[in-house]
């Protein structure tokens, strides 16, 4: 089966995938949705695979920009409207066509869809709305899709989107509303955090509607958005996967407490599903920005996400992991590690009476980890060997843990003697940015050029 698609077209895709690797607000799914015996796909919570952006990572959407034309200036985004760079934009009908022929052939099971903003945000936000009636209506596409909104365009465009959307995201840009006046004059933070509400509103009111807190509405009674649409919301959620959002990490100068600080008000305020953080890459060559980023910068976002996981999955608050006294994470330590090593007065912690919530801040128990501890405590006493077959990182949680009233072996509960010990471990740093230069294989490249031959 040959994938007929016109080398124009072609042309356009690889511009406008790799002008979309910049933008890493896309994961699984978070929806499942099974297919309905006719039409095409389907969406799975997990996650799925065999799909490629730009810079070649194996990811389960097909992630593209709609354009990389755009009428603002922003320092830090390589599509600024000052950038000498080839420009492309697709169509609705193009987008169509690469989703369901991507998807034929088992490419992709869902489309990451983002754009710059083409003569106004208004203008930009109906074309992604029509892109996506077309898939759901004409094309009967039923797999999963993500699509930025754009600030600053109309309430009922948005609303429009959101309900042939599953996912939807907003890009804050940069922490703080200080960094955003001083690297994108054109945005402001209101501008942002709007759309953010009112799309948190219309996933609380499907929620309220699916679990019959709130009366089904009737014909007369639906916004002349859904109606246009074609669209009940008796039948359809609205982004019901929720909602992220993005923000630029090294292109300001603020520290590692005012980035958790601002995630955490994120989540609290608008129930965000994810905060993702991407490393500044200085694609402009504007001397009054960073230099390019260094294994260092990708350190310390790794480290960044996994204080993010802290705050969902571990109950700790952002004031906890840091203070204005310490502002930063240590890079070579993963943030459980670093907080655990500042507070010693807790440890070490007996394995067969603590709390739930007390063995979750225990560097190398996970909370699947804790939960087995807890579940295999009742039918008797657990030692090391019991841990290590329930799958805690003995090489890190021994400095802070008991068995019976014992340690694994005589340690010092000393802050520098631990430090020096856990940085001999070395999947503290993971493997692909221990070193500096590594690259990623491109949709573009050899191992990839079979798209256009039979399959």
């Amino acid at each position: 089966m040959e994938l007929c698609i016109q080398s124009d077209l072609m042309e356009k895709l690889a511009i406008l995938t790799d002008a979309a690797k910049y933008d890493v607000a896309c994961t699984s799914s978070g929806v499942d949705r099974a297919g309905r015996g006719h039409g095409m796909g389907n969406a799975l919570a997990p996650g799925i695979c065999h799909s490629f952006a730009g810079d070649g990572r194996c990811i389960s959407l097909l992630k593209i920009l709609m354009t990389n034309h755009c009428i603002y200036n922003c320092a830090y985004c390589q599509n600024n409207c000052n950038n000498d760079l080839p420009r492309a934009t697709f169509t609705p009908d193009e987008i169509c066509t690469l989703v369901t022929q991507f998807y034929r052939r088992n490419y992709i099971e869902g489309l990451f869809l983002s754009s710059g903003i083409v003569d106004s945000p208004d203008r930009t936000m109906e074309l992604l709305f029509q892109t996506l009636y077309l898939l759901r209506r004409r094309y009967d596409f039923n797999g999963y899709i993500h699509v930025k909104a754009i600030p600053g365009s109309s309430p009922q465009l948005l609303e429009y989107t959101g309900y042939l959307a599953d996912r939807m995201s907003i890009n804050l840009e940069l922490p703080t509303a200080e960094g955003l006046r001083t690297l994108a004059p054109c945005k402001n933070r209101k501008t942002i955090l709007r759309p953010m509400r009112q799309i948190q509103n219309g996933i609380q009111a499907g929620a309220l509607l699916e679990s019959h807190e709130l009366s089904a509405p009737s014909s007369h009674s639906l916004s002349a958005a859904v109606r246009f649409a074609g669209i009940d919301p008796r039948q359809k959620r609205f982004v019901p996967a929720g909602q992220s959002t993005q923000m630029i990490i090294g292109a300001t100068p603020e520290n590692d407490y005012q980035i958790m600080k601002v995630t955490e008000s994120l989540y609290d305020r608008f129930a965000l599903k994810r905060v993702f953080f991407s490393t500044f890459v200085n694609l402009t060559g504007d001397d009054t920005l960073p230099a390019p980023a260094a294994t260092p910068a990708l350190l310390r976002e790794h480290r960044l996400y996994q204080a993010d996981w802290l705050l969902r999955y571990y109950h700790f608050r952002a004031d906890e992991l840091l203070d204005e006294t310490r502002p930063d994470f240590n890079v070579y330590l993963d943030p459980k590690c670093d907080w655990a090593l500042r507070h010693l007065e807790l440890f070490p912690v007996e394995i067969n009476r603590a709390a739930y919530q007390t063995l979750l801040r225990v560097p190398g128990i996970g909370y699947l980890s804790a939960r087995r501890i807890v579940a295999a405590r009742r039918t008797g006493l657990l030692d090391f060997e019991d841990l290590k077959k329930i799958g805690v990182v003995l090489k890190r949680a021994l400095y802070f843990i008991t068995c019976k009233g014992r340690m694994m072996y005589p340690v010092r509960i000393e802050e520098d003697y631990i430090t020096r010990q856990l940085l001999t471990d070395k999947t503290q740093i993971p493997k692909e940015i221990r070193h500096a230069g590594y690259e990623q294989l491109s949709l573009f490249d050899t191992a990839f050029l079979g798209i256009n031959q039979a399959v």
